[in-house]
């Protein structure tokens, strides 16, 4: 599951990761764009629940340094042994550039550069190397873990999914249908064994579909407009069904790329329906490949009015069988 979820105080979330855990729930997984950090949830589950295994997804590769990027990790990787899987990313022009003053150049040789770093100060070595886009003098972590976290890395398009697949332990999914599952993991098969496969699976639990659809198209346009979501759907074969959307949305038009995205895109990237059939089609992401299929629930009215007792009837019923 995605964490915090959404009208829980971080305060208030100790509940939370329990009923998960009680759920049946194995993991939790933080993203990092403007809401929470990736780390303070997480540490937070590691006090409260050491049932529950911990990851990222993701902590971008820009907006911070190498050394600091390092030592947050292994502190988090100190405070859970051998339950913290880090995932890194290069994010978005706009969290890295517009938000956190970072240039945003060399997404690629960046997110390569910082996973070889990681892969070194996590095991306690002494870097003291030129990369191809940043320097590091004689740096070695004061408390190296002792386990060292698995590094996933987040791809979209063939070049970054080989990487992973040649020197991260997994990577890290996002905005695609069960189907696309397949075609992105056949650009992995060099990866040795044990890699895992994580992605954002987004979950809007009601039965509302005329609900569920319309906060589905308006996530659509958010993410999918983005370059690099753009181009991954091009690479999947939805050009036809995007172009509308990306014309209207280019020209300034918002409610006319909201229109024009069917409904039939909306059910293939965004779950919805009953507690069931949103079971039904997270199994689905596994049956295809994913290890580590991570829900992120979007807010309902069914939820805003049952408060935090709907939420955690929510998480029991989702919950594996």
């Amino acid at each position: 599951m995605t964490v915090p979820l959404g009208g829980v105080s971080l305060a208030e979330h100790a509940a939370v990761y329990s009923a998960l855990a009680d759920a049946g729930f194995t993991d939790v997984w933080t993203a990092e764009v403007a809401g929470t950090d990736a780390f303070t949830p997480l540490t937070l589950a590691a006090a409260w629940e050491p049932r529950l295994r911990l990851g990222t997804a993701i902590a971008p590769v820009f907006t911070r340094g190498p050394g600091l990027l390092a030592m947050t990790a292994a502190a988090l990787a100190e405070t859970a042994p051998g339950r913290f899987q880090f995932g890194i990313g290069a994010s978005s022009p706009v969290v890295s550039g517009d938000w956190n003053a970072a240039d945003f150049v060399q997404p690629f040789a960046r997110s390569r550069d910082m996973l070889r770093f990681l892969r070194s100060a996590l095991a306690g070595e002494v870097v003291d190397k030129q990369y191809q886009t940043f320097r590091v003098k004689r740096f070695r972590l004061e408390r190296p873990p002792a386990t060292p976290p698995q590094i996933m890395l987040a791809a979209l398009r063939p070049q970054m999914l080989r990487l992973a697949a040649a020197e991260a332990d997994g990577v890290i999914l996002n905005w695609l249908s069960p189907g696309d599952v397949t075609t992105a993991l056949a650009e992995t098969k060099e990866a040795r064994p044990g890699f895992e496969v994580a992605a954002r699976i987004f979950v809007v639990p009601t039965e509302d579909a005329g609900y569920a659809r319309t906060v589905g198209r308006r996530m659509i346009t958010s993410y999918l407009t983005v370059p690099a979501y753009a181009a991954f759907h091009r690479w999947l074969g939805r050009e036809a069904a995007l172009t509308p959307m990306w014309q209207a949305w280019e020209s300034g038009d918002r409610k006319g790329a909201l229109a024009a995205i069917p409904d039939e895109l909306v059910d293939e990237l965004i779950v919805h329906g009953s507690p069931d059939q949103c079971r039904a089609r997270v199994q689905a992401y596994a049956d295809a490949g994913l290890t580590v299929p991570v829900m992120a629930l979007t807010p309902t009215p069914e939820l805003e009015r049952g408060g935090f007792a709907a939420l955690t009837e929510l998480i029991a019923a989702l919950g594996p069988r």
